[in-house]
């Protein structure tokens, strides 16, 4: 039988004795205070023996206070170190976890962590001041909850990350967290949808960029952002000139990325790689995207990112869609469907399960049709209009949207999906 533990007292229990605590130690330091200044008062009118103890219990009583001032002083000092190393410890779990995101080694484990303890991290770096010393370990926490929130799109809560981490770069004098804060905001708002907003930060973080391989994987990271906002320029302008510039737009600032990344990075190299074939996707160029996503599949299963391969996978189906392959796209979408689920990547599961259905609607299944669409919804965090029009198709209550020959859409994939190594500080 274990040793009986101590019995701790709940958090308001606690919280209540200590309130107790320091209004007991206010009233004790004034009366011992008054009481010296009085004993002092009492001595100077006095000769003798009287005068000495007059003096001695008043300078017992400064040594008093003098003990519990350095005592007080030591308590403060250890809550500060607890809280360092609890930041510590925080930081080190969910970098841990953070790795383990998408991967083959716990990707479901760790989206499952993920979603326990997110409250627990969001208000950890909310409510803490991290001193010199520590502001390493919150730069991490932050890290670990970016990889969430854009796997699990939040961007309010980026936004809000991103804030608190330029706060800190400013206390603790750090710009290189400054400008990663300016690039983390970027995505945030992209995100929202705002790409004005979003193409600004992304000036701030260049304007105050730092030197040395962190700034040059900053670097790589502010081209990434940029092409992706190209693309998504791209998908809202109508077919015509003004698409055709903004995907051009993001091949350039890809190629930029490939070409200035700091050292090889197989999850960088995966990344971009996937963001040219939505490029060559975008021109039509359907064996261009394929000679993208071959490669960057070895790459990805080589590695055991399991989000990587899906996402390849994916985009092999939209591929051979394109080629009117119809067979080979559903089984490529099953197979990422499939590997998504394993790793708990609700978005990613999500779009291959409307590319299903939409195929399903197009070779009048409406019956499974219906039930795939149904499924996609229940795992979308956001709206869809498209899904939406296809619902209505498979339910009979419209006709089959008129979209291109291609109907699952083509989504680009951010540089932290599946980026492995963040910036080292």
């Amino acid at each position: 039988m274990s040793e009986e533990q101590p019995k701790r007292e709940p958090p308001e229990e606690q919280s209540r004795i200590q309130e107790f605590s320091l209004v007991v130690g206010g009233v004790a330091s004034a009366l011992l205070t008054d009481l010296t200044s009085q004993l002092l008062n009492q001595s100077l009118g006095q000769r003798g023996i009287v005068q000495w103890v007059g003096y001695s219990v008043a300078a017992l009583l400064v040594v008093i206070s003098y003990l519990r001032l350095r005592a007080r002083r030591r308590r403060a000092r250890i809550r500060r170190q607890q809280g360092a190393s609890e930041l510590h410890a925080a930081a080190e779990e969910a970098e841990q976890w953070m790795i383990a995101l998408g991967s083959d080694a716990g990707g479901m484990g760790a989206a499952e962590w993920f979603t326990v303890n997110e409250d627990w991290l969001r208000d950890l770096v909310a409510t803490e001041n991290p001193q010199n010393a520590a502001v390493d370990d919150f730069a991490r926490i932050c890290d670990a909850l970016e990889a969430w929130y854009v796997r699990r799109p939040n961007p309010d809560a980026l936004l809000q990350l991103s804030e608190l981490l330029s706060a800190a770069a400013e206390a603790s004098g750090r710009r290189g967290l400054a400008e990663l804060a300016a690039a983390r905001a970027a995505t945030a708002y992209r995100m929202l949808g705002d790409l004005d907003t979003a193409s600004t930060r992304l000036g701030v973080s260049d304007n105050i960029a730092t030197h040395g391989r962190t700034a040059a994987a900053l670097k790589t990271r502010r081209q990434v952002e940029r092409a992706l906002l190209h693309l998504a320029r791209a998908e809202r302008a109508p077919a015509g000139n003004d698409r055709d510039e903004a995907v051009l737009n993001a091949r350039d600032r890809l190629d930029d990325a490939r070409l200035t990344r700091p050292g090889p990075d197989l999850a960088a190299d995966v990344a971009i790689s996937i963001n040219l074939a939505v490029v060559h996707l975008y021109q039509h160029d359907d064996e261009g995207a394929l000679d993208q996503l071959r490669p960057a599949l070895a790459r990805a299963t080589a590695a055991g990112d399991v989000s990587g391969q899906a996402h390849a996978l994916e985009l092999m189906g939209v591929a051979a869609w394109m080629q009117r392959n119809r067979h080979e796209a559903g089984s490529r979408w099953e197979h990422a469907a499939n590997l998504y689920a394993e790793i708990d990547e609700r978005e990613g599961h999500a779009r291959c399960l409307q590319h299903l259905g939409s195929a399903a609607v197009v070779a009048e299944d409406l019956d499974t049709a219906l039930d795939l669409l149904e499924r996609s919804a229940t795992l979308r965090t956001s709206e869809s209009e498209l899904l939406t029009k296809y619902l209505d198709a498979a339910r009979r209550t419209s006709d089959l949207p008129v979209v291109d020959e291609d109907p699952p859409r083509r989504t680009a994939v951010t540089w932290l999906k599946r980026l492995r190594t963040f910036f080292t500080r």
